[in-house]
């Protein structure tokens, strides 16, 4: 028998009397029965109303015509970068003007203390007062909402400015800044004609303030205040200092407490937030001795990602005062690190700085700076005097002015911010003095100032919401402060991520490809698996530490960390991996042999990886129509295309940019709009599905006008192809359809996006092809009473027994018809002959108060039960004994996964145990993760199957980031956790079991495989 569908029928006979054996039997030929004719339905309606076999008919008659190709992805990785390298070489260029013209602008600028300048702050733009009279520094200033900037409204003829709150608007520099800065206005303007696919251009001046460009209204928060400081941000520290060792050291004698050493503790965290990936640090504090704040991490430096700076915060949160301070113990520990780091070649293989917080020094210190730094001083030693008392400040200046570093005094929290910043200007003194024009490129972060951001956050794919910036400093060129080496500040420009990865077209990589980007620190970039966000109640906001995930905490079945290594040394190459898959939000497991093809990105430090899955993945096939054949049948009614594909380059004339995709591809075909720039494989590849799925429009069509009607409760057909294709047919109207968003525009995971295929094609192209399977959708959105079924199967062509999957197509039925179709079927009518019948007779499964039946998908999730509130959960969720046994006879087979981006509910007890570079506690977390895996079973056993996972809760089997703050009351915070999916074994058709449970004297299982 051939097996064409496939569903899992289980009856559970439960009892709470003490029964025979043979009172509980349930004879096996009925139950078989049951599965048949439940399944024999189920396969005429999926059949019926898909037109899957007319559909495999139809591209296997074009065999004969198409070519089959085998995709080189060596070549292909080389020519994707090679398009990125040119995309981000522009934006360089770019950069460069933009320095320029500011350094230019600066030189002629003479500087006038009596300045006085109106200009356009975005705070004040637009607004009027009560006479209906434009405030100062404000004034009428144009807003058009555009496309290419998120729909924001904004003027692309004039930059903005934007202070600070705690910088004074008016203040002489700032005003001399603002109308130096005036030029860049043309710049901004002409590098946006050169590269339309230009985004936010600015400066970010050392005096505070931040031009930008196009202009738009600044939003403050909540309590009215601007908290955006441009040199707080990554790409001004990034470009303004070369990379760091820094050590800081924090005074906790008796006299720092109170006030003292709360300026302390926010001292400290200032410096740590002006730190990046490239710099390296540690932590001390000192009394009568020198502890460091992380043990662990004693006498050596660790990279200063995000997770080891917010470790180090919450552990200087726990300081306490006690003793004496003992500068001279402080300084000698700190220069033996440093000083074995520069020996070692370890670190940044740059600067080295000492930041010594302290209210004073009185003892004698001197000879440990002619014993360790001088006469070379080749470690700046930075002072920060704590508190309103002077005594000691003499001191305090000598060590900073004797080790070529910098003093300030820091009385109340407000001084800290603007007295810290001051340390980036020493250090960038040597690249201005050179003037080292060094181009930078930020890792990964989410644009979080703008208004729009939370918006975003619901439309966009996660992985796709995040950007990096490109940035260059600007020194002064005045001959009389040449020497001086004075940095006016930092342009750059913001390029989003999603537009790189419209680099790399999706439909060249297949169902299950993907592609990649990471740094060279081997954090991840870009990644269909990032995820940035988590859902705190209804509000998304994004992860503690979402721009510091590893490559290998999202390719983590390579264990031997071999592409992560090689991509980190900016190596070419392949790597071939078995690797466990998932879909459908991390619920269901797929197994797949990837391989991965790498390469750098010249001029930047990224490197592009692509994934081709063996196999189909790896086959493409190519037939030829003519346009006017393809475009009559692509302009019919049923048919659209993925609009976030790039079929037609439409961001880079601005008269393109309202079109869709759709639009765009008919008009270039039609002639009407030339100019256009199109991807002729994916046109020709588009046109040729469009003529071979033609004849599903007036299949489907027919079916709708039959006389006899459509079966009540089936609601839509659809299909979709490798070109991003997709043609569909609703059977009833949107106010009689269960399954309403059903591949409405807002339903991404069931439509062809930027980053991936639809879930259902990303299913079916993993079953024998005209083999259909089912599952429940279970979005949090979906209500019990809404619930749907979906069915669908895939459709392949093969040439020189070469197979590749020309797309996929369902059906979509509402969950209410199945169930009477599936009850109406599982019942024995009371006048059934029962003679000769040993056990049950007649029996039901809706009238059988004793007996549950359930059916369930091929990875255990319930499509069908009495309860309607079980349908879409996990079988071990509902009964775990029963899921437990299954796995013992080999029903189910279980499978690990782990995921290292997930947020977990953890109470106030629970220690910090995570994988901090050079933590010794990985090895120990490793033994609990295996303890904790196989008590996953015992906990089966008692029905206590809570254990499934979701992106944002869970309880168990979970180790902490460093990045975790103290939970209050269970907090989320960042957590590893491995957590199993099940998959069932084709194997076994049928199986028996007795389950002994507690009160209940005994259940009688039998699970029958549906095969028709």
């Amino acid at each position: 028998m051939r097996c064409t569908g496939v569903a899992l029928l289980w009856v559970l006979f439960s009892s709470w009397t003490i029964q025979t054996q043979a009172q509980m039997r349930i004879s096996p030929e009925i139950v078989q029965q049951w599965a048949n004719d439940f399944g024999k339905q189920l396969s005429a309606l999926s059949n019926r109303y898909s037109g899957a076999q007319l559909l495999q008919k139809k591209y296997k008659d074009v065999e004969p015509i198409v070519k089959m190709v085998e995709v080189d992805g060596s070549k292909m990785v080389k020519e994707f970068a090679e398009g990125m390298e040119n995309m981000l070489g522009r934006k360089m260029k770019s950069a460069k003007r933009m320095a320029e013209a500011a350094e230019d602008a600066d030189l002629y600028h003479e500087y006038n203390a009596t300045l006085e300048f109106d200009y356009y702050n975005s705070m004040m733009i637009n607004t009027q007062d009560e006479d209906g009279n434009y405030v100062g520094l404000g004034g009428e200033f144009p807003l058009e909402q555009n496309e290419h900037f998120n729909k924001l409204p904004v003027n692309i003829q004039q930059s903005v400015i934007q202070v600070p709150t705690n910088v004074y608007n008016k203040d002489t520099d700032i005003l001399n800044g603002v109308f130096m800065s005036e030029a860049l206005n043309d710049v901004f303007i002409s590098n946006f004609e050169k590269d339309p696919t230009l985004t936010w251009q600015y400066f970010g001046s050392s005096t505070g303030f931040f031009r930008l460009y196009p202009g738009i209204q600044w939003t403050p928060d909540e309590n009215g205040v601007v908290t955006f400081d441009a040199r707080n941000r990554n790409w001004y520290i990034q470009a303004a200092t070369s990379p760091k060792d820094i050590i800081i050291a924090v005074d906790i004698s008796g006299s720092m407490k109170g006030l003292r050493l709360t300026i302390a503790k926010h001292t400290i965290n200032t410096i740590l937030d002006t730190l990046g990936e490239n710099d390296f640090v540690n932590v001390i504090a000192y009394s009568d001795y020198v502890q460091y704040v992380e043990p662990c991490f004693k006498g050596t430096l660790v990279q200063a990602d995000l997770d080891n700076r917010e470790h180090f915060k919450l552990l200087v949160e726990e300081l306490q005062v006690k003793g004496e301070g003992k500068v001279k113990k402080a300084m000698k520990e700190s220069f033996k690190i440093l000083n074995e780091a520069a020996a070692e070649e370890r670190g940044s293989l740059c600067n080295q700085a000492i930041m010594l917080i302290t209210d004073g020094a009185m003892e004698d210190f001197q000879q440990v700076f002619e014993d360790f730094n001088w006469p070379d001083r080749r470690v700046r030693v930075f002072t920060y005097l704590i508190g309103r008392e002077l005594t000691f400040a003499s001191n305090v200046k000598w060590i900073a002015c004797n080790n070529k570093g910098y003093y300030t005094h820091i009385s109340t929290l407000a001084d800290v911010q603007e007295n810290v910043m001051e340390y980036l200007h020493v250090l960038s003194r040597p690249m201005v003095i050179n003037h080292d024009h060094d181009i930078i490129w930020t890792e990964a972060y989410m644009d979080s100032v703008l208004p729009n951001t939370a918006e975003l956050f619901n439309t966009q794919a996660e992985s796709l919401l995040l950007m990096t910036s490109v940035a260059m400093p600007v020194f002064s060129k005045k001959e009389e402060t040449l020497s001086h080496g004075i940095l006016l500040g930092v342009v750059g420009t913001d390029v989003p991520l999603k537009e790189l990865m419209r680099l790399v077209p999706r439909y060249k990589l297949g169902v299950h490809g993907y592609a990649f980007l990471n740094t060279n620190n081997g954090y991840i970039l870009s990644h269909p698996d990032l995820r940035p966000l988590y859902k705190d109640g209804k509000e998304l906001k994004p992860k503690p530490n979402y721009n510091s995930v590893d490559l290998s905490e999202v390719e983590w079945e390579d264990t031997e960390d071999a592409l992560r290594t090689a991509m980190v040394k900016g190596e070419n190459g392949a790597l071939s991996l078995d690797v466990r898959a998932t879909v459908d939000n991390r619920r269901r497991v797929v197994f797949l042999k990837n391989e991965y093809f790498y390469t750098t990105i010249n001029e930047t430090p990224f490197s592009l990886g692509i994934v081709l899955t063996k196999g189909h993945g790896k086959n493409v096939f190519i037939g030829n129509v003519s346009i006017e054949e393809g475009l009559h049948d692509l302009t019919a009614s049923d048919v659209t295309v993925a609009n976030e594909w790039t079929y037609c380059e439409t961001d880079i004339d601005p008269h393109h940019r309202k079109l869709t995709q759709f639009q765009a591809v008919v008009q270039y075909l039609m002639g009407k709009e030339p100019d256009l720039e199109c991807d002729e494989r994916l046109l020709q590849q588009t046109l040729f599905d469009a003529v071979v799925t033609a004849p599903m429009e007036a299949y489907w069509t027919a079916l709708l006008l039959n006389a006899s009607g459509i079966d009540g409760g089936v609601e839509t057909a659809f299909l979709g192809t490798r070109s991003g294709l997709m043609r569909t047919i609703r059977y009833v109207g949107v106010e009689k359809r269960v399954a309403k968003k059903f591949l409405s525009p807002s339903d991404k995971k069931n439509l062809f996006t930027l980053d991936h295929f639809p879930v259902w094609y990303r299913r079916a192209a993993e079953n024998t092809a005209g083999r259909f399977l089912y599952y429940v959708p279970t979005e949090d959105s979906i209500r019990a009473d809404s619930k749907f079924v979906i069915a669908v199967t895939s459709v392949t062509v093969t040439v020189n027994k070469k197979t590749a999957i020309a797309g996929a197509t369902g059906v979509q039925m509402s969950l209410e018809m199945l169930e009477k179709r599936f009850w109406s079927t599982a019942n024995q009518a009371n006048d059934t002959d029962c003679s000769g019948v040993e056990g049950l007779c007649p029996i039901s499964c809706t009238d059988n108060a004793d007996i549950n039946c359930f059916v369930i998908d091929n990875n255990g999730f319930i499509i069908i039960s009495k309860d309607r509130t079980d349908v879409g959960r996990f079988l071990g969720e509902v009964d775990g004994s029963v899921m437990s046994q299954l796995l013992r006879m080999g029903m189910f087979k279980r499978v690990s996964l782990y995921d290292y981006q997930a947020m977990c509910k953890v109470n106030s007890h629970s220690a910090s145990s995570a994988r901090p570079l050079l933590s010794p506690f990985y090895n120990l977390l490793a033994g609990l993760k295996w303890f904790l895996s196989n008590f996953l079973l015992f906990l089966l056993d008692f029905n206590i199957y809570n254990l499934w996972q979701t992106d944002y809760f869970v309880e168990a089997k979970s180790s902490f980031h460093s990045s975790s703050k103290k939970s209050r009351g269970g907090i989320l915070q960042p957590c590893d956790t491995e957590y199993p999916s099940f998959i069932y074994e084709p194997s076994i058709k049928e199986t028996n079991s007795i389950i002994k449970c507690g009160r209940c004297q005994n259940r009688f299982l039998r699970v029958i495989c549906c095969c028709w």
